[in-house]
């Protein structure tokens, strides 16, 4: 008998594991098997921050940031960029200065970091490695910024900490300390820091006090809107690798609060008040997406909300936080964009829809489509991961820079 429990213990635990490793990858996607173990792991991690969360022992965000603490690294600089954690006006950022001689002024990219408004660090390997990668390749100061995350604080914070960095660096007295040509100035950002970037160059076009003005905008699978979490790219999406719709949800609602009922309003799509209705233009997908990203999907008018939400949290209808719901007068200033979105990301729609918007209002805008590609990708470029897509995405958008800031 104890033999046949043995067998049967170990035949559980294999078809457990299995389950966990095996989940249909999209076709198009290279090296699957580490797309599998990729997403595996990031699955053992949500379901553990689900367990800890429900039995009141650490916070749903506490658990995930133990993945952002795992991939730390100090500030250390090298023969190429000298490397050091600092403040600019009170908020912590990553410094990086190229030791290379330079014939003249220098090039910036101001760097905001993913992770769902409340995860990641300027100081997690992949951004430390993609900060390295930028400023050497392209002779340029970075600064990658440590903005204050949810759930310990919700919008405006995360917005307020990277605009109050930005147009500190911006000054040109601080410009000349660090040798930045004020003509060739980038704000870029992953995902949530995508999201951050847009908003950051919509809100200097507003503000009389910023007199240098932005070259380029670069924004990695931004997250651009809050209106309709039912787009094309979330139902396709929904439980595609790294960032399945219902933690995007969780990232949303937690960027304006903690309260759950935000949560299943936005999990339902019934968060937006019926006084909101003139912004689902600016999100309307049936009018915005190309016909071969509506696939077979039929555009629905929305479902109104309650009125309450809206006025307890009205952080989620504001184009601070969704740069998407800017006007098309809003857009018209903007810098040279560019946008590189998945296919197989929920947050697809929201760049293409971004993109072509920008485009319309007269902004140039290259858009890259990465059509064997998921979100975060980019951070899979370093140790066992290695992924040869997320290098090619990581070359693509440093040769952009170098040839358009």
């Amino acid at each position: 008998v104890d033999m046949g429990a043995k067998l049967l213990c170990l035949f559980l635990a294999s078809a457990l594991l299995a389950y966990y490793i095996y989940t249909p990858i999209p076709e198009d996607l290279e090296e699957p098997w580490k797309v599998m173990f990729i997403t595996a792991a990031f699955r053992a991690m949500g379901h553990l921050a689900e367990v800890a969360d429900r039995l009141g022992l650490m916070h749903y965000m506490e658990t995930l940031m133990l993945i952002t603490v795992a991939e730390y690294v100090a500030p250390t600089s090298d023969e190429n960029v000298t490397v050091m954690d600092t403040e600019f006006s009170d908020v912590a950022v990553r410094l990086y200065l190229p030791r290379k001689a330079s014939d003249g002024l220098r090039r910036a990219v101001v760097y905001f970091h993913g992770g769902g408004w409340s995860l990641g660090h300027a100081g997690m390997k992949p951004y430390d490695h993609l900060a390295r990668w930028t400023s050497n390749r392209l002779n340029a100061v970075v600064v990658s910024v440590n903005y204050r995350l949810a759930p310990k604080y919700h919008f405006p914070v995360q917005f307020e900490d990277v605009y109050s960095v930005t147009k500190f660096f911006l000054q040109s007295s601080i410009l000349s300390q660090y040798g930045v040509d004020p003509d060739r100035v980038c704000v870029a950002g992953d995902s949530a820091g995508g999201n951050l970037a847009a908003a950051v160059a919509q809100q200097l076009l507003k503000d009389p006090d910023v007199k240098t003005k932005l070259k380029v905008q670069a924004l990695l699978y931004p997250a651009l809107q809050t209106l309709d979490l039912n787009l094309p790219s979330y139902r396709e999406n929904e439980n595609k690798p790294i960032l399945p719709r219902l933690l995007m949800v969780k990232f949303w609602s937690e960027y304006f609060t903690s309260d759950s009922s935000l949560r299943e309003a936005m999990a339902s799509n019934r968060h937006v008040p019926v006084e909101s209705s003139h912004l689902f233009q600016f999100v309307n997908w049936s009018n915005l997406l190309p016909e071969e990203l509506k696939k077979d999907y039929v555009y629905t008018s929305p479902t109104y909300g309650s009125s309450e939400l809206a006025e307890k949290y009205p952080g989620f209808l504001d184009p601070r936080a969704a740069p998407l719901l800017a006007s098309d007068a809003q857009l018209r200033g903007l810098p040279l964009t560019y946008v590189l979105t998945c296919e197989h990301d929920v947050l697809r729609d929201d760049g293409v829809m971004y993109a072509g918007r920008l485009q319309a209002a007269g902004v140039p805008v290259t858009h890259d489509h990465a059509k064997d590609a998921f979100h975060g990708v980019m951070m899979f470029v370093l140790g066992p991961a290695n992924l040869a897509v997320g290098y090619r995405l990581l070359n693509r958008y440093v040769e952009w820079l170098n040839e358009n800031l």
